[in-house]
């Protein structure tokens, strides 16, 4: 097993090319990550790293030993998971990154059931709206819920969620319902700040996506927290379902804009692009995209 682990370290040094950040996941000294290393280099007589002041850089005698690691890893993981019932108890941890408002209202549930169904698993979750670097941070994976995704991402599709455009009956009655995406401009609306266009709103219109211009005096980067501003009469917003649903059944915003609803989001899971993708980590995607289809999104 100390080869192994060895390789491991190896793999987590390479990819977030420092000794301190893998030291910080792992929560031991960096000394002790850097002992590893060495030990590696010398029982393999090969020279894997090379280090500077700034940076590490792989040998090309590392960026081999890099692929075979990461394919025997795989392998290793995959024998251990085909020797549990039907190969579905999984071993390990997993680090995954969430949205903030749809990991706690969606796929925590799942995530909790995942857990039960697999006993020795362990998982550390970090919940944010922030893009998350996979890499630099030592994540496994991580859930997005986006209609723009980056050049390079390694995604795996797990379903979609709709786009309302909501408002409370009272702003309407004092305000005026919009008849077309057009009239937004005339209206106050409630703005998520993680949006890169969030001085436009996309809406479908005959055949086309068009992006119409909005203003407003409220801009927030957590959908709840404009929802509260919806339900108490201060705007419009664009919600997703799964965070609107609640809102829409107390009556406290209703929908407005449906004919030209806006396009849906994509829920994705996104790998390090650099990464050998662990049992663990696949099973967990496959159980996330049946969770997801099973609620509907």
């Amino acid at each position: 097993m100390d080869k192994l682990d060895a390789m491991q370290v190896f793999v987590r040094v390479a990819e977030a090319g420092s000794f301190t950040a893998v030291a910080e996941q792992l929560q031991v000294d960096r000394s002790a990550i850097t002992r590893q290393i060495s030990a590696l280099e010398k029982h393999l007589s090969a020279k894997l790293i090379t280090r500077s002041t700034r940076s590490l850089t792989l040998t090309p005698a590392g960026a081999a030993y890099l692929e075979k690691c990461r394919l025997i890893l795989n392998m290793v993981d995959a024998a251990e998971s085909s020797l549990s019932e039907e190969g579905a108890m999984v071993r390990g941890r997993v680090r995954l990154a969430l949205p903030l408002s749809f990991g706690r209202e969606r796929l925590m549930p799942a995530l909790l059931e995942f857990m039960r169904l697999q006993p020795h698993l362990e998982m550390l979750l970090t919940m944010s709206d922030q893009r998350s670097n996979l890499i630099e941070e030592g994540l496994d994976l991580a859930i997005r819920i986006t209609a723009d995704l980056q050049p390079g991402d390694i995604v795996r599709k797990l379903g979609a969620c709709r786009l309302l455009t909501v408002a409370s009956p009272a702003y309407l009655a004092e305000h005026g319902q919009p008849a077309h995406p057009e009239d937004l401009r005339h209206h106050e609306c409630l703005i998520y700040s993680m949006s890169s266009t969030t001085a436009s709103w996309p809406y479908q219109v005959g055949n086309q996506t068009k992006p119409f211009a909005v203003r407003g005096r409220l801009t927030a980067n957590n959908g709840l927290a404009l929802l509260n501003a919806n339900a108490a009469g201060m705007g419009i917003s664009v919600q997703p379902d799964f965070l609107a649903a609640p809102f829409l059944q107390s009556g406290q915003v209703v929908e407005i804009l449906a004919d030209f609803a806006p396009p849906p989001l994509g829920i994705y899971a996104v790998l390090p692009s650099n990464r050998y993708i662990p049992h663990r980590v696949a099973v967990l995607m496959d159980f996330l995209a049946k969770a997801l289809a099973t609620m509907g999104h």
